[in-house]
């Protein structure tokens, strides 16, 4: 960590956390080596770009995830990347929100979108799954969709014909890759202005 980065840590609440987390940041994926740096991943590994960002690694294994407490400004935050699988993501986010009593507007999904090209970023304040089976099933296990969320753009299918699942558990292109990470210091910025409520802010850095 640069002396810039550990600066920035101190400012922005950095590793260590007081008290109980009212907000749960998850990075949606898949665990498992054969699921690494696929496109279904970009949530993993947004949410991991963030934890070290913020001087922390997330690996307490707890509410079916990877997990840990960070402070984000004067926010207590619950980092999460479920190991429950894609399809079954609501399981261990909305355990964890009802342990801690947190509400859907103050859970923040971070996950891959095919219908925006790499590097593209969508930020919503809820509304529907929009294809994405994550996102779905945290909609179904937690019986709202008022949640919000960072679409991280992926790439579409090259053809109409090719299989939806084998190019979401595809491998990043290089070019890809880069696209996609170069906007993660984008996404860590305009988090704290989302859990702020600052959405409009948040919107306008980062969609289209």
């Amino acid at each position: 960590m640069s002396i810039e980065d550990l600066f920035k840590q101190i400012s922005s609440g950095g590793a260590s956390a007081a008290g109980k987390p009212a907000y749960i940041i998850a990075g949606l994926g898949n665990p498992g080596k054969e699921y690494e740096q696929t496109r279904h991943n970009a949530g993993f590994l947004a949410i991991d770009y963030l934890a070290e960002k913020l001087g922390v690694k997330i690996n307490r294994a707890k509410y079916n995830a990877l997990c840990a407490e960070v402070r984000i400004g004067d926010k207590n935050v619950l980092l999460m990347k479920p190991q429950t699988y894609m399809n079954l993501s609501g399981t261990s986010v909305c355990t964890a929100a009802d342990f801690y009593q947190i509400p859907p507007q103050n859970i923040l999904v971070l996950c891959d979108d095919i219908t925006q090209n790499p590097g593209k970023i969508r930020i919503r304040k809820s509304g529907s799954a929009g294809g994405h089976n994550g996102l779905k099933n945290i909609i179904t296990y937690g019986g709202s969709d008022k949640f919000p969320r960072i679409r991280i753009g992926v790439g579409a299918k090259p053809t109409p014909e090719y299989d939806l699942a084998d190019w979401v558990t595809g491998k990043f292109s290089a070019e890809d890759k880069k696209a996609i990470t170069a906007r993660f210091p984008d996404i860590e910025a305009v988090i704290p202005l989302i859990l702020n409520g600052d959405f409009e802010t948040a919107m306008c850095r980062c969609n289209g």
